[in-house]
């Protein structure tokens, strides 16, 4: 039975599955974005969400914290300089994990994980909608005829314009 576990073990053991995760959770923070399997996804998300909420507060209690789970100096200056004045304002949820198929090889779940705040694509302005939405028509005939009149109507309109400037 699994009563009481909380987490995916990933097949390893506990010191080298503590050992991926930082070095996972390490490489997120440099490069913003990482591509893995699904599985070790989710876990890293369960890891590293809570060092990115420790860094929104900056002092040297929790700088010592993170760096205990880390051991990378350079990774825990780009999450306290950066990344937690990106997310200063965000309540949780830092990581989006975007599925992207199978691998080839193994068939494995692969995902791409990310830093929220950190996606240029995501973060562009959308154009505006118009604000009305409207369904397409399904029948063949009734189309072919609204859009030979409607073309019809603006040919005329064009020809009296052309004739009112004259």
């Amino acid at each position: 039975m699994r009563h009481g576990k909380k987490f995916n073990h990933l097949g390893r053991t506990s010191s080298h599955r503590k050992a991926m995760l930082a070095n996972m959770a390490v490489s997120l923070i440099k490069h913003k974005q990482i591509r893995t399997t699904l599985a070790k996804a989710k876990a890293l998300r369960k890891y590293a969400e809570p060092l990115v909420t420790k860094s929104k507060t900056d002092t040297m209690e929790s700088r010592k914290l993170v760096f205990a789970k880390l051991q990378d100096k350079e990774a825990v200056n780009i999450l306290f300089n950066e990344v937690s004045q990106k997310v200063a304002d965000r309540p949780g949820g830092y990581t989006r994990i975007l599925k992207l198929g199978n691998r080839s090889g193994d068939n494995a779940a692969m995902c791409l994980i990310e830093l929220v705040d950190y996606n240029e694509l995501t973060l562009q302005e959308k154009p505006k909608s118009s604000g009305r939405r409207r369904r397409r028509r399904k029948g063949g005939a009734d189309e072919e005829v609204t859009t030979q009149s409607t073309a019809e109507t603006a040919t005329e309109e064009a020809k009296e314009e052309s004739e009112t400037k004259e």
